[in-house]
C-alpha cells in the first residue's frame, strides 16, 4: 500500500470507452490521485491487478463479462484488498448492502459530474490518512464520517431531483446546446418549467446560456452544458 504522501493509484474499470476516458480525465484532475490504468472488462481488471500496484478501483458494476460485485468477490478470494468506488446507474439498495462486505467504500450514480467524483475521492483520501489507535467512540465516528458525502443541497422551491436529473441528462446529451422549448419537448414538461431547471443549472455553474439569433422577434436563450461538470 502507498503511504499517505504518495499518489493514490486508481484502476478505471469501465466498458464504455467514452465514459472510461472521461473517468480517467476526472481522476487525473484530482490532486493526490493518478490513473494506473484503464480496462474495459472484469478479465482485464484481474490481469491488471496481478501485474501492477493499485490502491483503488473505480469500478463500473455492469461489465460485458460479469457484474462488478462478482469481480470484487473474486478479487477478495484471491487475496486482493484493493478498495472500490462503485459506479452504476442502478438504484438497487440490495446491491449497495452487498457491496459493503466486499470493500466498496463509495457509490457514484451515473450520470455524475466531476465535482461529485472529486468529492468522493477527496473523502476517500482523507479516510486513508486515519491511522493509530482511536481514543474513543467519537474518533472512530469521525474517521468513518469522512467517507460519507454531505447531504444534497436543497433545491429551489418547486424543483424536484428526478426532473432535474432528466433535464441535466438531456442537456449533457445535446452537444450543440438546446433551448428551453427543446428541453421541454424532450423531457415532457412545460417550457417555463424547463427554463427554471436550466436556469438552476446556470446558477450552479453546470450550464451556460447565450442568445440564439436568426429568429424573428425576441431571440430565445440557448443553453449548453459546461464541459468537465
Amino acid at each position: 500500500m502507498s503511504t499517505p504522501q504518495e499518489e493514490i493509484r486508481v484502476l478505471v474499470v469501465e466498458d464504455d470507452p467514452v465514459a472510461a476516458d472521461a473517468h480517467r480525465l476526472y481522476v487525473d484532475r484530482v490532486p493526490g490521485f493518478t490513473v494506473a490504468g484503464v480496462v474495459h472488462s472484469a478479465a482485464e481488471a484481474r490481469r491488471a491487478l496481478d501485474r501492477m500496484q493499485v490502491d483503488l478501483l473505480l469500478l463500473d458494476l455492469h461489465l460485458p463479462d460479469g457484474h462488478g460485485l462478482q469481480l470484487a468477490r473474486t478479487l477478495r478470494a484471491a487475496g486482493h484488498h484493493t478498495d472500490v468506488i462503485a459506479v452504476t446507474s442502478a438504484r438497487d439498495l440490495t446491491v449497495v448492502r452487498e457491496g459493503v462486505s466486499l470493500g466498496v467504500v463509495q457509490y457514484v450514480l451515473k450520470p455524475f459530474t466531476f465535482a461529485t467524483l472529486r468529492d468522493r475521492l477527496v473523502r476517500y483520501a482523507e479516510f486513508r490518512t486515519t491511522a493509530g489507535e482511536a481514543t474513543g467512540q467519537d474518533e472512530v465516528d469521525r474517521a468513518l464520517a469522512t467517507l460519507r458525502a454531505p447531504g444534497p443541497a436543497s433545491l429551489p422551491k418547486g424543483l424536484s431531483g428526478p426532473t432535474l436529473e432528466r433535464v441535466t441528462r438531456t442537456l449533457r446529451d445535446s452537444p450543440d446546446g438546446l433551448t428551453a422549448t427543446a428541453a421541454a419537448e424532450s423531457v415532457g414538461i412545460s417550457r417555463i418549467t424547463a427554463r427554471r431547471y436550466l436556469e438552476h443549472l446556470v446558477t450552479t455553474g453546470r450550464a451556460a446560456r447565450s442568445p440564439q439569433y436568426g429568429q424573428v422577434g425576441r431571440p430565445e436563450l440557448q443553453y449548453r452544458w459546461v464541459p468537465g461538470q
